[in-house]
């Protein structure tokens, strides 16, 4: 059984930064950090596999970073130049290959969970 537990969300001024941590404990070969605004689905929005090979959706690349720690079995999400559409509830998974090896997928493909943490963001 894979566990998470995110950490790190908080609010803060367009165009600032936050890095957000979700520690893993177990086995998986993809994570992922997606994103819920109220009311609609949760989207993936980075993801990385065990060897460190990550993937972002179009409205986060360059500005955010996903990175893993093995010795600290710790994913992070560097989010820089932050916006207030990125204001919403973040949340890290994690699952094995399948059912594919990329790991940018939706989350029913998903079946291990954080519980979240709210990224607010003012402009």
């Amino acid at each position: 059984q894979v566990q998470l537990v995110e950490s790190g969300g908080g609010s803060v001024q367009a165009g600032g930064s936050l890095r957000l941590s979700c520690s893993v404990s177990g086995n998986w070969f993809c994570m992922a950090w997606f994103r819920r605004v109220s009311g609609r689905e949760r989207e993936a929005i980075a993801s990385i596999n065990i060897d460190r090979e990550p993937g972002y959706k179009n409205s986060v690349k360059g500005r955010f970073t996903i990175s893993l720690d093995n010795d600290k079995n710790t994913v992070y999400l560097q989010m820089n130049s932050l916006r207030p559409e990125d204001t919403a509830m973040y949340y890290c998974a994690a699952r094995g290959r399948e059912p594919s090896g990329w790991c940018l997928q939706p989350s029913y493909t998903y079946k291990n969970w954080g519980q979240g943490t709210q990224v607010t963001v003012s402009s």
